[in-house]
């Protein structure tokens, strides 16, 4: 305010020097409106800083956290969520490791609580490890895939994309794999079905594990760990074959596509080989209902008969001593029943699946229900079972199928039975059978999955 007053008693000098005042007022009027420019463009950007600060510092904690995951875990959206691996013990035996020792030929990179270090060679990481003191520890290969040195697969020492995280527990280390749904089932596909199969196989294959996956997603199969679903039979198998550029270019070829019924994804039940009829749920004992009506008993045959029928698991036959299999009952239902004397199949579901047998022994008897106990009552060790092909194969816990029926004859109960699997949804094997014929994967799935549509 004093510079404007004595700016103004300047301006009251003599006339004589008027043309000189006249251009300090303009000089004067040029400063005070640059000086008042100025000013504007300083709040300006003040008011733009404070509205574009915020979200630059929101965008830089973003990149801070891609920069804590590989570039295989970028945001990927619904199309490829991402999907968290419990990697079980060698042998699919225990969910706890007593260590971890992990590599990369590119090198790793560690994240734990707000610190990151990178790590060439081997990385052992113990249940004491002190960086569990921050919580979970993060890891990821700088290029490539991270291995896991103390972990054996069916085709060695695996590999894999993604994250693997570790947290410990009282019993050991828990390793999660994190990485998107479409590079999971590039390892999934070659683990649940021969790479060598027919391409349109391949690709119902590829759909029936994206749903299966898609619906598992959904809820955690392991919420102490936020983990979906582990590698072993319990879900998908996944990582126990060796990468297959068939199983890649199957889940390429058909990247996002789901079953649907309804327009619901739905669980894709899938298994080896079918006896020539598929069941449904009710073999599980699950009622029919609106929501798995997709799952029907459907003949699996074409104009030749049946898919299958050339295969060594179409037909088979188990001849067990009557000793053998009255300890396995015994071992198995938890029933002394002593010496079995019959066994009958008293109740059958669709696709002439047993639902239910009783076992009659000198000590009373036992009933076991559902398709999957009645093979685990009469499965173990002790006996073979011969394909029709003539080669043999030793038993194992399961009965191959609950496709049979059953016979005293002396000293010996007769099994003859056919499939292998329980039997409901996607038969492996037939899908193999019709892409030889030339049916393509969307005509294979809409066979064994009835009234879906593939999306």
């Amino acid at each position: 305010m004093k510079r404007k007053r004595t700016s103004y008693r300047y301006s009251r000098k003599p006339q004589r020097r008027r043309g000189y005042i006249s251009g300090a007022r303009r000089q004067t009027k040029r400063r005070k409106l640059w000086l008042c420019g100025s000013i504007l463009a300083s709040v300006f950007l003040i008011v733009l800083a404070a509205r574009w600060l915020p979200q630059t510092a929101e965008e830089l904690g973003k990149e801070r956290e891609k920069n804590k995951t590989p570039q295989t875990r970028e945001e990927t959206g619904n199309e490829n969520p991402n999907i968290r691996v419990l990697l079980m013990t060698d042998g699919y035996q225990n969910e706890t490791h007593p260590k971890a020792v992990l590599s990369s030929d590119s090198g790793l990179v560690v994240f734990w609580g707000d610190q990151e270090e990178e790590a060439e060679g081997k990385l052992t990481i113990e249940p004491d490890d002190e960086r569990f003191q921050k919580g979970a520890v993060r890891v990821w290969a700088k290029e490539g895939k991270v291995t896991v040195e103390t972990l054996n697969r069916g085709y060695g020492t695996p590999s894999y994309a993604g994250v693997i995280e570790l947290r410990t527990t009282a019993e050991g280390l828990v390793l999660i794999n994190e990485l998107p749904v479409e590079t999971y089932l590039c390892g999934v596909v070659p683990s649940e079905m021969p790479s060598s199969y027919e391409l349109e196989a391949l690709k119902a294959q590829a759909v029936c594990a994206r749903s299966y996956a898609y619906r598992q997603i959904e809820s955690y199969g392991y919420p102490e760990y936020e983990a979906h679903v582990n590698d072993s039979t319990a879900y998908q198998v996944y990582g126990n074959s060796a990468p297959a550029e068939s199983a890649q270019e199957a889940v390429e070829a058909t990247a996002g596509e789901t079953v649907r019924y309804e327009g619901k994804v739905v669980t894709t039940y899938y298994y080896s080989t079918s006896c020539g009829y598929t069941t449904s749920a009710e073999a599980w004992g699950t009622a029919p209902s609106k929501e798995n009506a997709y799952l029907q008993s459907v003949e699996v045959c074409g104009e030749n008969g049946d898919y299958e029928k050339d295969l060594p698991w179409y037909r088979w036959e188990a001849r067990i001593p009557v000793q053998t299999l009255s300890n396995l009952i015994g071992l198995n239902t938890g029933t002394d029943i002593g010496t079995v004397s019959e066994i009958q199949v008293t109740r059958r579901g669709p696709g002439n699946v047993a639902l239910e047998i009783q076992v009659s022994g000198e000590k009373g008897s036992v009933t076991v229900e559902t398709e999957n106990k009645i093979r685990r009552a009469l499965g173990g060790e002790g006996y073979e079972i011969t394909k029709q092909d003539g080669s043999v194969a030793a038993s194992s816990e399961l009965l191959p199928s609950a496709f049979f029926t059953i016979e005293k004859s002396g000293d010996l109960f007769v099994i003859q039975g056919g499939g292998f699997g329980h039997g409901i949804g996607m038969s492996q094997n037939g899908a193999n059978e019709m892409a030889k014929q030339g049916m393509d994967y969307r005509k294979i799935l809409t066979l064994f999955y009835q009234g879906v549509t593939i999306e």
